[in-house]
């Protein structure tokens, strides 16, 4: 099983549906689901009848994909995830040596560096675990602030591009880094 090992100032595990409360949480702000689905705030309904099977369906703990819980150490306080997944796992385009990193933290944690902390301290585990050959991330292209984690971890700009998943279409900008 792959494991995340702490950095300075979080602890990382990987999210269960018995977490569903947590991820309600997460997504009660319109602020941090601005670039989700414009600000809706997602009711306990969406979090039991669609994100918690969407999770399971691409849980893998031996290859490390998931939502990696990140919290506050030493207290254990939920801040927010980061997803590991294959590009286009929803589609018949599915990628498993192409990793999608994604990131989504509750707003009285940003501008912290937490999520390029988390951020980095995934990618790292990924890259010594040799679980992928391609890392890649995607944000609608006005989301600067998850551009800018992106450059940080060391990706880079490839396109922009229309993303299908079955949540809905949008364009994006997709950053990438080969390993």
């Amino acid at each position: 099983m792959m494991k995340i090992s702490a950095s300075s100032r979080l602890t990382y595990r990987l999210l269960t549906a018995q977490d569903r409360d947590l991820l309600f949480a997460l997504d009660q702000d319109p602020e941090v689901m601005r670039y989700i689905n414009g600000g809706k705030p997602n009711t306990l309904a969406d979090i039991d009848d669609i994100f918690v099977p969407r999770l399971e369906q691409f849980t893998n703990t031996q290859k490390g994909w998931g939502l990696w819980g990140c919290f506050l150490a030493p207290q254990k306080i939920f801040i927010g995830w980061i997803l590991v997944r294959p590009m286009h796992f929803f589609t018949i385009n599915r990628a498993d040596n192409n990793l999608e990193i994604g990131w989504r933290f509750m707003q009285s944690h940003w501008g912290q560096g937490f999520a390029s902390e988390a951020a980095q301290q995934v990618c790292t585990a990924l890259i010594e675990n040799q679980a992928c050959t391609t890392l890649t991330a995607i944000a609608l292209p006005d989301n600067l602030g998850s551009i800018k984690i992106m450059e940080k971890i060391g990706l880079v700009y490839k396109e922009t591009k229309q993303h299908q998943d079955p949540l809905g279409d949008a364009e994006v900008v997709v950053y990438q880094k080969q390993l």
